[in-house]
């Protein structure tokens, strides 16, 4: 396994975690009103506002299935022979999606009501950091494997 590829899968994975905890964006409604939820709290405010439906669409595109892509890179880079994981790996990053992610955000922006702004947090730049750093490292093991 070359050495960057070492450093850059614990990137993806640590990066993906904060992405999901850390704030994503702030919105201020009214000037004294402010909202700053982080993607699970925007799935958990989508399933208690009545949208379960979206609320799991979102938690297996934007959750779970970037989680398998990152623990299936990490056995890939280690066994780059292994065409099952190869193959794992690809079909994984066809549907691991971070637009789906985006569509949550305009779904919860939507929804809040008055006059609102909004300004970019920590947490949507780790989740691009390791969207990123995936599909680097996922690129690096299919090349490792050719």
């Amino acid at each position: 396994m070359p050495v960057f590829l070492g450093f850059l899968i614990p990137i993806a994975a640590f990066s993906f975690g904060l992405g999901l905890t850390l704030p994503l964006l702030r919105m201020e409604r009214l000037y004294f009103l402010q909202d700053t939820p982080s993607l699970i709290q925007m799935i958990n405010g989508l399933y208690e506002d009545g949208e379960p439906t979206i609320a799991v669409l979102v938690f297996a595109f934007s959750v779970v299935l970037p989680a398998l892509k990152i623990l299936v890179l990490g056995i890939s880079a280690l066994h780059p022979s292994s065409v099952k994981w190869l193959m794992t790996l690809s079909y994984l990053g066809k549907w691991s999606m971070m637009d789906v992610m985006l569509v949550a955000l305009v779904i919860f922006a939507a929804k809040t009501s008055g006059l609102a702004s909004a300004q970019v947090l920590p947490g949507l730049w780790f989740y691009a950091v390791a969207t990123l750093s995936t599909a680097i490292a996922a690129f690096m093991v299919s090349r490792t494997a050719s």
